[in-house]
């Protein structure tokens, strides 16, 4: 019975690494183009608001 029990760890750790393994390997969701261009759209306009501050402050400080 002691060696039954040293078997059940290994088969439970193969059980939950299959599991895993298939989770990790499943296909990711497809984010529609509109919602994916839009979030582009607002990460570029975010961009460029940070960049344009930060150049302006950075310029003036320098002279």
């Amino acid at each position: 019975m002691s060696a039954l029990a040293w078997l059940i760890i290994p088969v439970v750790a193969v059980l939950l690494a299959a599991v895993w393994a298939g989770w990790a390997q499943r296909a990711p969701r497809a984010t529609g183009d509109p919602a994916s261009l839009a979030e582009h759209r607002r990460f570029m306009a975010a961009m460029e608001r940070t960049t344009a501050g930060a150049g302006a402050s950075g310029e003036r400080s320098g002279h």
